[in-house]
């Protein structure tokens, strides 16, 4: 697993481990996330990373948090509650260097404190089919992370309705994976 794009393009993640397959963690291939930055960064969305606060949830191996990092994105909030999950995110972030750049919180994403400091682009990528995005979503809006039109970024295997307030934007099926494309209140 390597970084796709920008700064640290090129730079290699580490992975779940031999012994570590009971943490269930599935990382966004990087495929999936080559095209998934593709597609934010066409234009479209105009320029999502640059100078953004995001807020990567279930954020496993940090490889999304750290795509964003890499083009551009200022601050970066990693919530996982997983301890091999909280692992590998300390080891990417420690072999990028970029420990003053991000904030790791050691939590359930469906748990989150209130903060001042609201994301401008959010990945949620929950263990598939347990329900878990929106409550997740809620938590974050609960909590204040989530900025006025934040874009947020929903992997799941099916495609997700948005929760009341929140604006679809499209859907994008990569093999098994769809992504959800939102916009906050």
């Amino acid at each position: 697993m390597r970084i796709v794009a920008g700064e640290f393009r090129g730079r290699r993640l580490v992975e779940v481990g031999k012994g570590d397959e009971g943490a269930h963690l599935r990382p966004t291939t990087d495929r999936v996330r080559e095209a998934l930055m593709g597609t934010l960064s066409g234009g479209r969305y105009g320029d999502p990373f640059e100078g953004a606060h995001v807020l990567d949830l279930f954020a496993g191996t940090g490889a999304l948090g750290l795509e964003a990092l890499s083009r551009g994105a200022s601050h970066v909030t990693f919530v996982d509650d997983g301890r091999i999950a909280q692992t590998l995110i300390r080891q990417n972030v420690a072999a990028l260097q970029v420990t003053e750049r991000v904030r790791l919180l050691t939590r359930s994403a469906l748990k989150l404190p209130p903060t001042d400091d609201p994301a401008h682009l959010v990945f949620l990528d929950p263990p598939y089919g347990k329900g878990l995005g929106a409550k997740a979503l809620a938590s974050a809006e609960a909590g204040g992370w989530l900025a006025s039109e934040s874009l947020i970024v929903w992997e799941e295997s099916a495609p997700q309705e948005p929760p009341p307030g929140f604006i679809l934007i499209e859907h994008r099926s990569y093999g098994d994976t769809v992504v959800t494309l939102l916009q906050a209140p």
